[in-house]
């Protein structure tokens, strides 16, 4: 690979970051070219991109991207994977699925909306960590109560102010 060819894989790279903005690095080192052609037809099945391609183009391609990612650098060791997802969960869900059959991939670090994981045993956490579109839906489940408990009071007070205290009273 020439110096122009690696230039436009680190664009290419720190794009895909930016566009997903979700990535994990992982360490598929030892598998044959079966097993990571198998694990590629799995993360497109899955709606996950994955590329196998050295640590030294991942870590300049965060270079190139808003954010500080200085506490992955250290990881990128080895043979490195990294995965590119809109859901932050779905990669670690394939990856504990995947380790189901083997060992590997082992997940060396993960990018999850500015939050970052690194280490292996941060897996289960991934798994069940909630998307910003669940944490709002909450969010806004847990300030419409209040709203519906008034709602229901004024309905069951007649509409007017004295029977709206006489019932919150009577709930109190």
């Amino acid at each position: 690979m020439n110096k122009e060819e690696k230039h436009d894989l680190v664009l290419a790279l720190a794009e895909q970051m930016k566009e997903y903005g979700n990535f994990y690095i992982t360490d598929t080192s030892d598998l044959t070219v079966a097993k990571i052609n198998a694990i590629r037809r799995q993360c497109f099945e899955s709606d996950i991109k994955m590329q196998v391609t050295k640590n030294s183009l991942i870590k300049k391609a965060m270079e190139a991207v808003e954010g500080d990612f200085t506490e992955i650098y250290d990881v990128l060791k080895g043979s490195s994977s990294i995965m590119f997802s809109k859901s932050g969960t779905a990669p670690a869900k394939l990856i504990k699925q995947l380790r189901k059959k083997g060992d590997k991939p082992v997940l060396k670090a993960a990018y999850i909306d500015t939050a970052i994981f690194i280490g292996d045993n941060q897996l289960d956490a991934l798994v069940n960590l909630k998307s910003k579109e669940q944490l709002v839906g909450e969010i806004i489940g847990l300030l419409q109560s209040p709203a519906k408990n008034v709602i229901s009071a004024l309905k069951s007070g007649g509409n007017t102010i004295a029977g709206l205290v006489k019932t919150l009273q009577e709930r109190g």
